[in-house]
């Protein structure tokens, strides 16, 4: 039977994958574990709760003894790791949560699985932890050979995590998989990302805050895509492997926040230029080939399809996001973008 820990699933991809993993494997078990920052949220996993195969924890990762609880009591088979803080621009405010979570929560994670014996340690990274590429040549991508290259505390802590991971392998024996994907977005997407902020403040006629001129280049992934990768390498993935996960589809900021705009029926007057992120990565461009010769994975979701899906589900769905946009979010929003 697949028992499946799965931490950080109140969050926007955990969540996804919890939701694709029960409907498509009905003997399933899935524990998930989430400290409930600010980004999870319980609304997420609301459909689920009920499910008698799903059972919610909440603790931190990083926290020892509850973490080493969760795996004697549970006894999972196969632990996917989400959990982690992600956003560039709160990693430059407060570098020291990402350390925390990120790289000693991993470490937390690590011990428990050689402590109590596991079938597979899965490690979701991101390819922010090779830096960027320039913006004249669209004829690189990242590969899993490309050196690390952190621009951010935020990809600074996910790589040191990866290297964590390679070493519990290389030392320990752990039987271990890292994914590192593009940019997701879809149902679920917390709003101060690009995609759901865009969204949101134009069904609400405010301004859309564009970093620099938006000519910023991300390959966009729809989050299904990515929960099927993830799925295909936690069950047939090559023990101390990297696969990297993309979408081949890759729009500046800009081209994003007008295709929100048109498909919501807006002015682009609705733009706002603000000041430029430090150190904000040019392009990231992933080469999805490993995955696909090994496994046999594409993405399946071109950005014109998942973008419409994603438009549609925010609106559907106002009141899961309308309830994340409170006063605490609203101060942080503010002091991110109102002064730039």
């Amino acid at each position: 039977m697949l028992k499946l820990l799965v931490t950080g699933g109140a969050g926007f991809i955990g969540g996804n994958f919890i939701h694709y993993m029960l409907n498509k494997y009905k003997d399933s078990q899935i524990i998930c574990v989430d400290a409930l920052t600010y980004a999870g949220n319980m609304e997420t996993l609301e459909a689920v709760l009920e499910n008698p195969s799903f059972k919610f924890i909440k603790a931190d990762i990083s926290d020892r003894e509850i973490i080493y609880k969760v795996f004697e009591e549970e006894k999972p088979n196969i632990i996917v790791n989400f959990a982690a803080e992600s956003h560039v621009d709160r990693s430059i405010e407060s570098p020291s949560v990402f350390l925390q979570t990120n790289v000693m929560g991993t470490q937390v994670l690590l011990d428990a699985c050689r402590k109590y014996g596991i079938d597979r340690y899965h490690q979701v990274s991101t390819d922010e932890v090779y830096g960027d590429l320039p913006l004249d040549r669209p004829d690189l991508f990242f590969t899993e050979d490309t050196p690390i290259h952190t621009s951010s505390p935020y990809s600074a802590s996910k790589a040191a995590a990866d290297l964590l991971v390679q070493a519990y392998h290389r030392t320990f024996k752990l039987p271990v998989t890292i994914s590192r994907c593009s940019n997701n977005y879809g149902p679920y997407h917390f709003p101060e990302k690009l995609i759901p902020l865009m969204i949101a403040n134009a069904l609400n006629n405010k301004h859309l805050p564009v970093y620099g001129k938006g000519e910023n280049v991300r390959d966009w992934l729809y989050v299904e895509d990515h929960c099927s990768a993830i799925d295909l390498i936690i069950h047939k993935g090559r023990i101390g492997e990297v696969y990297n996960i993309g979408g081949h589809n890759e729009r500046t900021n800009l081209e994003v926040v007008k295709t929100i705009i048109r498909e919501l029926g807006k002015n682009e007057g609705l733009i706002k230029f603000v000041k430029d992120r430090a150190g904000h990565d040019l392009r990231y461009a992933i080469d999805p080939t490993k995955i696909h010769n090994e496994l046999g994975w594409l993405p399946q979701t071109t950005f014109d399809e998942g973008i419409k899906k994603t438009i549609q589900w925010y609106l559907d769905n106002r009141k899961w996001w309308e309830n994340i946009i409170n006063e605490e979010y609203k101060n942080y929003y503010e002091k991110m973008y109102g002064r730039r």
